[in-house]
């Protein structure tokens, strides 16, 4: 650099952007279920202490009325359109057992179905809070430059194309554009995914809401905010989440023709015996009998305990699964697509190797270049002190420091100068000599490789070049190859960075579909190029880049360490722990709730067939059949709950893990 500068003023950091969240008791389904499940409680309280049943069937009944209003109004207007959901059905099975006594049983679905709703409502409000953060990420104002380069301050939504803006060091780009005039460094993670800072020189796109660093940039507005990349998020997020929500489990996809039957079956049977002269009593009792032991109970708690006792088992080993939906959608994955930055890797950047020039160590490239990286709040510099001192290297104090954007940064160290800084900016293609052959040629082999080269001098002369990259986690390999072994396919890398440093983490991990340098719609439209080719894709993601996908795909993943807000709401499950092979485990631990799903509902057929059955050509005492009813509940249930022991969370490793498929 023949040109040094004073030590700019550091970059302005900006606030933290804010998160609207609803809250658990804005919504009115939250309410009451909450009601419903306090008069529940305190009327089972009243009965198990054998308190009198005018005590306890008062709170019963007005359980009946907090949780089951809704679903049964929901209902009605469904029948009112010709058809039949299992919401009314279990409204007037619960009625039903009312009727003759068995109002316990009658409450509890009431309390099952209103919690069910209540969490959908939370859910869906949550995902739409996390999209309108989203748009947070764009300023709301931007400063204008007119044509005298006069300033004025605007609203983003009114700056139109061709336009000029200017982003000071420290401010969040107001719109997609293009730079015109200055250089800096852009901190573009939340719309690419790269973990490191990117250089924008003249001509180079730019995004709304990416973060600028310590150098000002004149931006030509290239789409107007409404077309802008993180609004193109929300709206792929949005629209995303509204086609996964209609998904259902198994047993609610069968749910509208075997509630037709069965109240056609119930009907029939307390219409048909009057015709032929039965009491009226006989004949309702019959068909109330009927519909007890023909309803649905034991089929929803078939599924319900299995599934929910897979979630329990999930977040005591930190996987966070949001529904039972979710927990059953996890086991059909066929093919897990990862991302990059922040989910294979830490997200973090890591000094890989050092090349010196022939008559200098490692040692001393790496003990100069820490020394005038020192002050610097870049973090690449931040890799090379920290690696400096894991090597037991001391960080010596500069004489003077100063930073140039887009360049590197310059110090005096020991009397001579030191330069740190891109191979484009330090080694220019006029100088010659072997030591600048050496380094381009080392810098050529580090970008190669899907590194970052980082150039460092000494009184204008290459000393040697260091190689930054992203760090792999420790467990990416065992978690890549434990769900090829699970899903019988190799996974899929989807990524916005490079396509150097892709391949070249693919190659680490073991993973040979590559798809790099891909925006937000690139990696949605990846997922759905997947499974229109019949494939149930789970995405593993981290960034706000991520959450298209994650709500486009079968089953979306988040990794909760760094997660963003938008990604942690939009995904079907939360890795909280941050630890990778916990992906495998709970797709294993999903198949084998599936299989006990389907147990459940052989047992639960069995026994409703033969309780139906008896009642219809014989004479099924309501006691008997009500035991009968609850027997099978009962033993459904328990085979359930057997999920929660520790043993049914498979460990992560590819010889457990096969056993799970």
């Amino acid at each position: 650099m023949s040109s040094l500068t004073t030590t700019p003023a550091p970059p302005r950091t900006p606030p933290p952007l804010p998160v609207r969240r609803t809250r658990l008791f804005a919504l009115p389904e939250m309410r009451w279920a909450a009601t419903a499940l306090v008069l529940f409680l305190a009327g089972l309280s009243v009965q198990l202490v054998g308190g009198p049943a005018w005590a306890s069937w008062p709170l019963y009944l007005a359980c009946y009325v907090a949780g089951g209003w809704e679903p049964g109004l929901a209902g009605l207007k469904a029948l009112r359109d010709k058809s039949l959901d299992v919401d009314l059905l279990m409204v007037v099975a619960a009625i039903g057992a009312a009727a003759i006594g068995q109002v316990l049983d009658g409450a509890l679905l009431i309390v099952i179905f209103a919690t069910s709703g209540a969490l959908e409502a939370l859910a869906t409000a949550r995902t739409e809070d996390s999209v309108r953060g989203l748009l947070d990420l764009a300023p709301d104002t931007a400063t204008r430059l007119d044509a005298a380069g006069r300033e004025t301050t605007v609203p983003v939504a009114q700056l139109a194309v061709g336009e000029l803006i200017l982003v000071r060091p420290g401010e969040r780009i107001g719109a997609d554009g293009s730079v015109t005039d200055g250089a800096g460094e852009v901190d573009q993670a939340t719309i690419t995914g790269e973990p490191l800072p990117v250089d924008k020189t003249t001509g180079d796109e730019v995004f709304a809401g990416t973060l600028n660093g310590a150098g000002a940039l004149t931006v030509r507005v290239d789409r107007p905010a409404g077309e802008s990349v993180v609004a193109r998020i929300a709206a792929l997020v949005a629209e995303a989440s509204r086609t996964k929500a209609r998904t259902q489990l198994f047993v609610e996809k069968v749910e509208q023709r075997y509630s037709v039957g069965m109240v056609a079956a119930t009907i029939l049977l307390f219409v048909t015996p009057l015709l032929f002269g039965e009491a009226v009593r006989t004949s309702l009792l019959r068909a109330m009998t009927f519909m007890i032991v023909a309803s649905p109970c034991a089929v929803v708690l078939a599924t319900m305990p299995p599934l929910l006792a897979a979630i329990a088992n999930a977040g005591r080993h930190g996987v966070l699964v949001k529904s039972a939906v979710v927990m059953e959608q996890l086991g059909t994955t066929t093919r897990v697509a990862f991302d990059k930055t922040g989910t294979l890797t830490r997200g973090v950047p890591h000094l890989a190797e050092i090349r010196a020039v022939p008559g200098y160590t490692d040692q001393q490239v790496l003990a100069a270049a820490a020394a005038v990286e020192h002050p610097s709040e870049h973090p690449l510099a931040a890799a090379v002190v920290r690696a400096a001192r894991d090597r037991g290297i001391p960080v010596r104090p500069v004489d003077w420091f100063s930073a140039q954007p887009g360049r590197g940064v310059s110090a005096r160290l020991d009397a001579e100068l030191v330069q740190v800084g891109a191979p484009t900016a330090l080694l220019p293609s006029c100088a010659t000599g072997p030591d600048f052959a050496a380094a381009r040629a080392a810098a050529e082999q580090l970008a190669d490789s899907g590194q970052t080269a980082v150039v460092v001098l000494v009184e204008h002369h290459p000393v040697g070049v260091l190689g930054i990259t992203d760090q792999l986690r420790p467990d990416a390999r065992g978690a890549v190859a434990a769900v090829a072994d699970l899903t019988g396919q190799l996974p899929v890398l989807l990524t916005g960075d490079n396509p150097h440093a892709a391949r070249r983490l693919a190659d680490q991990v073991g993973i040979p579909d590559v798809h790099a340098g891909l925006l937000p719609e690139g990696k949605v439209t990846a997922v759905q190029k997947l499974e229109r080719a019949g494939e149930r894709v789970a995405i593993v993601g981290d960034g706000i880049n991520d959450a298209p996908a994650l709500a486009a795909a079968h089953a979306g993943i988040a990794m909760g360490g760094a997660g963003s807000d938008l990604t942690l709401q939009t995904a079907d499950a939360v890795v909280v722990r941050d630890e990778l092979t916990a992906v495998p485990a709970v797709i294993a631990l999903s198949r084998r709730a599936r299989r006990v799903v389907s147990a459940n509902l052989v047992i639960a057929a069995t026994f409703i067939t033969g309780l139906v059955v008896w009642d219809l050509v014989g004479h099924l005492p309501l006691p008997l059949g009500v035991a009968g009813h609850e027997g099978s509940t009962v033993i459904v249930g328990l085979n359930g709950l057997r999920l929660l022991r520790t043993a049914a969370w498979p460990h992560p490793t590819r010889r457990n893990v096969r056993g799970q498929r």
